[in-house]
């Protein structure tokens, strides 16, 4: 943790290309040997061979959060200002479903059934998503959500280097309440959030507001609430993700690259503090490039 909090205030003398070299080479101070990449992949050993030294490619992070947190948003933002793709597995499996590739069919099967979706096939699919930034001449990336499980940890390290997980942290309740909020308009298919939470500071906990991000008029008769959002579905859905990231959290934390940050709000509130945690605050060309 001291070799990156040193790094990241090396990051803000030097600008947002300083910040993708420097903020980079954590991996090379401080991982460990990379695991030997996975059988099964077929561009697992290629991407591992044509992996580039960290002070000469883009920041390669990782954003973990429970669900609801904002993890999408946040990755989304940094993606901008540091010009480095975010890549949301979630997005991955979408996109393949709506192919007429060689997994779409199985993948249908599987969501159909309400099973889980194999690490192969999320690994399978990654790899040839890195593998095809690179031959567009993308550098670095930002992971959204993923890996869930240290197995899955352990087949990044032998796909890729990772030079930082950034955990965002939000209480509980504020999450149900927030999940609870969600609502997609039926017609054009966005999200936005009803509720206004507004909790005060006690017990040694801060106060935090989170204004609503409320559709446009032509939206507003169109709402309609996830079937699953409900508090029972919501709260097990935290707990099951709770149980599972745990080790994932002690993996990269073992490893020195593990990044903590409590939201202390809504985007105004937490977008500055997360820049300034990573001394990307002085970069306001960057700040207007992202919002």
């Amino acid at each position: 943790m001291a070799a990156m909090q040193r790094l990241l205030r090396a990051a803000a003398s030097g600008g947002a290309a300083a910040a993708r070299r420097r903020m980079g080479s954590l991996a090379a101070e401080q991982a460990p040997p990379a695991a030997a990449a996975p059988k099964g992949f077929p561009f697992a050993a290629e991407e591992r061979m044509r992996r580039r030294p960290a002070a000469e490619r883009n920041v390669q992070w990782v954003f973990l959060g429970c669900p609801g947190v904002g993890k999408g948003t946040y990755a989304s933002r940094l993606s901008r200002l540091l010009g480095v793709p975010h890549i949301a597995t979630g997005d991955l499996l979408r996109d393949e479903l709506a192919s007429t590739g060689p997994l779409a069919a199985q993948l249908a099967e599987i969501v159909n059934q309400g099973k889980l979706v194999s690490d192969e096939i999320i690994i399978n699919l990654l790899s040839k998503r890195l593998k095809k930034g690179e031959d567009k001449g993308e550098s670095g990336f930002i992971l959204d959500g993923f890996p869930r499980t240290v197995k899955q940890a352990e087949i990044l390290d032998g796909v890729t280097d990772i030079d930082m997980v950034v955990n965002l942290k939000l209480r509980e309740d504020i999450l149900v309440e927030k999940c609870l909020g969600r609502r997609i308009c039926s017609q054009c298919g966005k999200n936005f959030n009803v509720a206004c939470i507004d909790v005060k500071g006690e017990n040694g906990l801060p106060a935090i507001y989170m204004a609503p991000l409320l559709p446009p008029n032509n939206c507003m008769s169109k709402m309609i609430t996830r079937a699953d959002d409900t508090e029972e579905v919501v709260r097990n859905r935290l707990r099951i993700y709770n149980d599972m990231s745990q080790p994932v959290e002690d993996f990269y934390r073992e490893q020195g690259k593990l990044l903590e940050f409590d939201l202390p709000g809504g985007i105004p509130e937490s977008w500055p503090k997360l820049l300034h945690v990573l001394n990307l605050e002085d970069q306001e060309e960057l700040k207007l490039a992202a919002a």
